[in-house]
């Protein structure tokens, strides 16, 4: 899965500490800032917080998942990375990262599809559309993964057959092996019948809700995601790293 390219701003300072997941209220400066931002930006632009930073003297603009940045007097924007010129650290990746937790135990598994391998002691959920390469991809490397349960929810954003094929196999006795023979073999499951009902719009709006853009996604027990096709090793190494 491939996301945009943003420009790169770069500071030369060590951070001492992180932004937190808590939401603050905003502080008088923080506020003065937002009150010169918002008529900038425009109508459309939701602004959920305004952060002053501790690099730069910029503030963090947060409108969802989305961050860009400011100076006191709102007469810049910045639309990128922020890195530490000495370490190459990428504290907006990690910014973005720590928006993106959830928690895992809030997931509505019974939306989505169950495979268990060895133990299962290992648990990931993926949210995957039926004509994602990417996904088909990543199902390879999964055949090779033991010890884990996979949850796996059918998020149809790819294509208007999308959400046909994943009503055919949620439809299906066996909907985990319906998955794993169109995924790995191309084999399509058959039609579903009418009144066969699905998760199908459910899951969309807990994706949306979730700003999953692209698949695979996947969630570790962490609450971490993994945007894209991960390999064998760095799967392994995530999920041995999780306590």
């Amino acid at each position: 899965m491939q996301f945009p390219q943003h420009s790169i701003a770069v500071v030369s300072t060590a951070l001492v500490s992180l932004f937190a997941t808590t939401a603050f209220a905003e502080t008088a400066q923080e506020q003065a800032v937002r009150k010169l931002i918002e008529p900038r930006l425009g109508a459309e632009a939701k602004i959920d917080s305004i952060t002053k930073t501790p690099y730069g003297g910029l503030y963090e603009i947060r409108t969802g998942n989305e961050l860009l940045y400011t100076d006191e007097k709102a007469q810049y924007l910045f639309f990128g990375r922020v890195l530490d010129s000495k370490t190459l650290q990428d504290y907006t990746k990690a910014r973005q990262d720590d928006l993106n937790k959830i928690k895992f135990s809030d997931l509505p598994l019974d939306l989505a599809m169950k495979s268990v391998k060895g133990n299962g002691k290992r648990v990931i959920a993926i949210f995957e559309d039926p004509n994602c390469g990417y996904c088909k991809k990543f199902r390879q490397t999964l055949q090779d993964v033991d010890n884990i349960t996979v949850y796996t929810f059918m998020y149809n954003i790819l294509a208007p057959d999308s959400a046909v094929k994943s009503k055919n196999i949620w439809c299906t006795a066996d909907r985990s092996k319906a998955w794993d023979e169109w995924m790995l073999n191309g084999k399509l499951a058959p039609a579903a019948p009418e009144n066969c009902t699905t998760p199908n719009d459910k899951v969309f709006a807990l994706g949306q809700k979730m700003h999953i853009t692209g698949t695979p996604t996947v969630f570790f027990m962490d609450g971490t995601r993994a945007p894209g096709a991960i390999d064998k090793p760095a799967l392994e190494a995530r999920l041995a790293s999780i306590k």
